[in-house]
């Protein structure tokens, strides 16, 4: 299993309600129209990744689990890598229920997006103090 931790910040303007992807940015202010971003001032994007963890996602079939801590609450999302993720995109981490990859894709076929986390949760995500803990698991 190889592993990745980063952090990120909670923001006003988050609203996660997209209902087929998440996102992580390190950009440090959005707006209310980014639905699917749960968190900003991100400490690593995608390009900032490992090799050797890239090229574990980048495996066909690769089991990917995020877990993303805020507080006392934990939401867990599951999906797959593909051999079509790029994994270059200097500030941003998606995550898609679908199988659509571009360079800010990190994982298709994730059983959770923003819309999906609980409500307390997206209620600690609005809060700029909040630290999210993002751990990101590569399992097979």
């Amino acid at each position: 299993m190889l592993r990745e931790k980063l952090s990120a910040k909670g923001h006003p303007n988050i609203t996660a309600m997209h209902k087929t992807t998440l996102e992580f940015t390190k950009d440090e202010n959005i707006s209310k129209r980014a639905t699917c971003i749960i968190g900003v001032s991100a400490s690593k994007s995608l390009v900032e990744l490992s090799d050797k963890f890239k090229q574990a996602i980048r495996r066909d079939g690769a089991v990917i689990r995020i877990t993303v801590k805020a507080c006392s609450l934990v939401e867990v999302l599951e999906g797959f890598g593909s051999s079509k993720l790029t994994l270059t995109h200097p500030t941003d981490i998606v995550c898609r229920k679908s199988l659509y990859t571009c360079n800010r894709t990190i994982m298709i076929g994730s059983n959770k997006a923003a819309a999906d986390l609980s409500p307390e949760f997206k209620k600690l995500l609005k809060k700029p103090d909040t630290i999210l803990e993002i751990i990101i698991d590569v399992i097979q």
